[in-house]
This record gives structure tokens, C-alpha cells and sequence, in this order.
């Protein structure tokens, strides 16, 4: 498959969907586009610079999280080839597609509309620099193989060679503007499908914690590398210390 650009996906729980594009907004330093749907329910993060590659959506039910699109310059022949490799068909319309993968991970194949430049990260008044540049798919431990080995084949992005355990990380070319990494869970409850969240990557880790805390984010667990945290819609994300210019630092 040829990705041509990527976005990211914030589906929020309608009742907190103001709240968690206001906090997304702040986050990234970016204006909303005109809303957009039957219901008004989908709208854009407008980066300062580059090409967006970060959306909103307003949910009706469920719990809310993350999904990715993959934009492509043929979305039928894509998606039959997705299904080819394990993929289910949700539901199809002209230019857009909604799959689930073997694990039960939601994703979209949609138009590729001439995207090529990756917004730059956000230099902030503290002195760090952060950017969302990273989907990492949380997969259940009977179905994490299974999964690395569609998201591969479907791909065709090469795998990093030094990974820990429970992470495995997929290579896209530099001009892709989003990450790709999978982590096996430890243990999920029964029937559980995988999901996503979203990664920031920053230059000092706790001073954007602070500023996030600031802005009405919620700290989790922290980790050597990573601190997890909710946003004000309850969606779990976290702030990593990867290099927000895109270079690489190992896992292990």
C-alpha cells in the first residue's frame, strides 16, 4: 500500500467534546476548521504551518479514543486488499472507507488530497518544543502477532530492529507525519478489541506535563521514557521523550 499522508482522530463522547478540542487545541497550538457532517460532528486541528494531519470527531456512543485514517490514491483497490490481509469491512462511501483490523482496532482508508508538509513542532514559553506525531495501537496479548503482521503486510514500513518486549515499532518514510507504534498489553478483559491513543513527543517531558496540568490534563502512571495522562474528555495519551524533530532514540 502506498500511504500518501496520515491523520489522527480524536472521537470524543458528546459530552465532552468541547472540552477535549478546546484542551487539543491549546495543546497544538492550532484553530479549529469549520465544522463539518450531517450533525456538524467533524472538524480539523489548523496547524500554524504545514499540512493538518489532526481531527476531531463527536461520537454518539461509547466511550470515545483514538483512530487513524490512511490516506491513498485508490481507496476501493486498498480496501480490498486490506481485506485481503485480515482487515473487516465497517462501512464504505465514495473516498472513504471504515475498516477494522484482525485485533478490532477501527481505521479509515480515505482520498489522498495533495498533503506533503509536516507541521513543525511547537516551540512553548518554557523552552520545550512538542508535537502529536505518534499512534500507538494497544493490542491484547493473544492478538498482538496477528496484529504487528497485518499492520506490516498492510503498510509495507519496515519493523525497527531493537525493541523492548511488549513494543514494536513500524518505520513510515520521513514525509508521513504520524508514528506507528504497537504495544502488547499485559492483560485485557475478555472480548476486549485493540484501541489507540496518541503520543506527544518533547523535548522536556515535565515541563509539559506542568503545561498540560495547566491546561486541565490529568497525570497517570510515569514511566523511564513517558507519562501517561487523560485529557479533559477522559482520553488517555502520553507525553513521551522522543525527539520531537523525528529522530529516532531506541527503546532498547
Amino acid at each position: 500500500m502506498a500511504i500518501r499522508w496520515t491523520t489522527a482522530f480524536w472521537d470524543f463522547p458528546a459530552e465532552g467534546f468541547e472540552d477535549g478540542t478546546a484542551f487539543w487545541l491549546k495543546v497544538t497550538d492550532s484553530t479549529l476548521s469549520p465544522r463539518r457532517g450531517p450533525d456538524r460532528e467533524f472538524a480539523t486541528l489548523m496547524p500554524n504551518g504545514g499540512d493538518p494531519c489532526l481531527r476531531v470527531q463527536r461520537i454518539q456512543d461509547g466511550k470515545g479514543g483514538n483512530h487513524v485514517d490512511l490516506h491513498v490514491d485508490d481507496v476501493e483497490a486498498e480496501t480490498e486488499r486490506a481485506q485481503s490481509l485480515g482487515a473487516s469491512l465497517v462501512l464504505a462511501e465514495p473516498g472513504l472507507t471504515v475498516l477494522t483490523s484482525p485485533g478490532g482496532f477501527t481505521f479509515c482508508l480515505v482520498d489522498y488530497d495533495g498533503e506533503a508538509e509536516v507541521p513543525a513542532p511547537v516551540l512553548w514559553p518554557g523552552g520545550q518544543r512538542s508535537r502529536p506525531d505518534q499512534i500507538c495501537i494497544d493490542v491484547p496479548p493473544q492478538a498482538f502477532d496477528y496484529e504487528l503482521a497485518f499492520w506490516r503486510s498492510l503498510t509495507g514500513w519496515p519493523q525497527s530492529g531493537s525493541d523492548w518486549r511488549e513494543f514494536r515499532r513500524l518505520l513510515p518514510p520521513s514525509e508521513l507525519p504520524l508514528h506507528f507504534l504497537l504495544q502488547r498489553l499485559d492483560s485485557t478483559e475478555r472480548g476486549q478489541s485493540a484501541r489507540a491513543h496518541v503520543d506527544l513527543s518533547c523535548s522536556d517531558v515535565d515541563a509539559e506535563v506542568e503545561r498540560h496540568v495547566e491546561l486541565g490534563a490529568e497525570k497517570g502512571g510515569r514511566h523511564a521514557h513517558w507519562q501517561v495522562m487523560r485529557d479533559p474528555a477522559g482520553l488517555v495519551y502520553c507525553i513521551t521523550d522522543k525527539d520531537p524533530d523525528g529522530h529516532w532514540r531506541k527503546l532498547a
